[in-house]
C-alpha cells in the first residue's frame, strides 16, 4: 500500500476497525475512505455497490460484522448469521466489481472445531463439529473465508482472511448482556470494588483455556499483512487451500487465573467464586501462529500491559457503569 493508497476500512468504530484506522494514520496513510453505519449500511448491498464504484478503493479490510460473547450469541443466532452474511457478501462482491487490488476478511478463532488439536492450525479449518453457542456466527465467517477463496479462484482476485484470536483493547463492548469475557470480567471488578463486594462471581468453571490479543497488535498485523511483497503475499492465496493467517499470541491462560489477573492489575482484593450453571464454551482456544510469525509479525505486548492500557481509556466509562 502506498501512503496515498485509496484504503477503506469497513467498520472503522469497532474494536478491530478503530485499531486499524489509527494503526494506519500512524503509519502517514492519508487516503483512508470512512463511513459510519448511519453514513452506509454495509448489509444493503445496492448502497455498498454504489460506494465501491463512486470511491474506488483499492484496498479494503473488512473489519465491519455483528460480535458478541456466549449469551449474544446463544440468544441472537439469526441475527448473528444473517447480518454477519450480509455485510460480508456486500463488501466482497463490490471489491471485486470495482476492482479492489487486495482485501482482508476479518474472522474469528471460533470457525474452529469445538475440539480442534492444540495449538489449531490452519488447516483444522472444517474438520469438526463447532461450538455450538456460536455456531450460527461460526458458520457466517466460515462462508466469508469461502467467499474470499472462490473469488479468487474464479475471479483471480486476490483476498486473504485472517482469523484472530479473542481480542480486547480501547473501544472495547463492556455491556455484559453482549461482551466478551475479558472485558465483561473487568466491569465486574470494578463494579464489585466500588460496591465494597469481597466476592466475584465468574460464569462457568474457570477451567476453559483463553489466548488473548491486544487490539493494536492486531491492527500491526493486518496491515503487515497487506503490505507484503506480491510473490509472498500470492503464496498465501494457494488454490488448494483456504486462504487462511492465525493472528495471536500463541500463549494462553486458564479463565481463573485471568480472573486472578484482572483483579490484581485494577487493585481488588476477593474471593473468587464460579457459576458452573453457566456454560464454559470450548475447553481451549489455542492458536498456531507459526505462519504469521514467519512472514515478520510477532504480538508485542503483554497481556498485562494491555489490560492496563485497556483500563487507563476505559476507566470513565467503566466507573460510570459500575455506578
Amino acid at each position: 500500500m502506498e501512503k496515498s493508497s485509496r484504503i477503506f476500512v469497513a467498520g472503522h468504530r469497532g474494536l478491530v476497525g478503530s485499531a486499524i484506522r489509527l494503526g494506519l494514520e500512524r503509519r502517514g496513510y492519508t487516503n483512508l475512505l470512512l463511513r459510519t453505519h448511519t453514513e452506509l449500511d454495509l448489509t444493503d448491498r445496492a448502497a455498498a455497490l454504489s460506494f465501491f464504484d463512486q470511491e474506488k478503493p483499492e484496498f479494503v479490510f473488512l473489519a465491519a460484522a455483528k460480535v458478541g460473547g456466549i449469551l449474544a450469541n446463544d440468544t441472537y443466532p439469526a441475527d448473528f448469521i444473517r447480518e454477519n452474511l450480509e455485510i460480508q457478501t456486500s463488501v466482497i462482491d463490490a471489491s471485486y466489481r470495482s476492482g479492489v487490488k487486495r482485501l482482508l476478511f476479518l474472522g474469528s478463532s471460533c470457525i474452529y472445531p469445538k475440539l480442534a488439536p492444540q495449538p489449531i492450525k490452519e488447516e483444522y479449518l472444517l474438520t469438526g463439529p463447532l461450538e455450538p453457542t456460536n455456531r450460527a456466527y461460526a458458520l457466517a465467517k466460515i462462508a466469508g473465508i469461502e467467499m474470499c477463496w472462490s473469488y479468487n479462484r474464479q475471479h483471480g482476485t486476490r483476498y486473504l482472511a485472517a482469523m484472530p484470536t479473542n481480542l480486547y483493547g480501547p473501544g472495547d463492548n463492556f455491556d455484559l448482556q453482549g461482551s466478551h469475557v475479558l472485558p465483561a470480567l473487568m466491569r465486574k471488578v470494578i463494579e464489585a470494588r466500588q460496591k465494597g463486594k469481597r466476592e466475584l462471581v465468574v460464569w462457568g468453571t474457570g477451567t476453559p483455556r483463553r489466548e488473548f490479543l491486544y487490539s493494536d497488535d492486531l491492527a500491526e498485523a493486518c496491515i503487515h499483512l497487506l503490505n507484503l511483497p506480491n510473490q509472498v503475499y500470492d503464496g498465501l492465496l494457494n488454490k488448494d487451500e483456504a486462504p487462511l493467517v492465525n493472528i495471536g499470541t500463541g500463549e494462553d491462560l486458564t479463565i481463573r487465573e485471568l480472573a486472578e489477573l484482572v483483579a490484581h492489575i485494577l487493585q481488588y482484593e476477593c474471593k473468587i467464586t464460579f457459576d458452573i450453571s453457566k456454560q464454559d464454551g470450548t475447553p481451549r482456544k489455542l492458536m498456531d501462529v507459526s505462519r504469521i510469525q514467519s512472514l515478520g509479525w510477532k504480538a508485542s505486548t503483554s497481556l498485562e500491559e494491555g489490560i492496563r492500557k485497556t483500563y487507563e481509556s476505559a476507566r470513565a466509562q467503566l466507573e460510570d457503569l459500575a455506578g
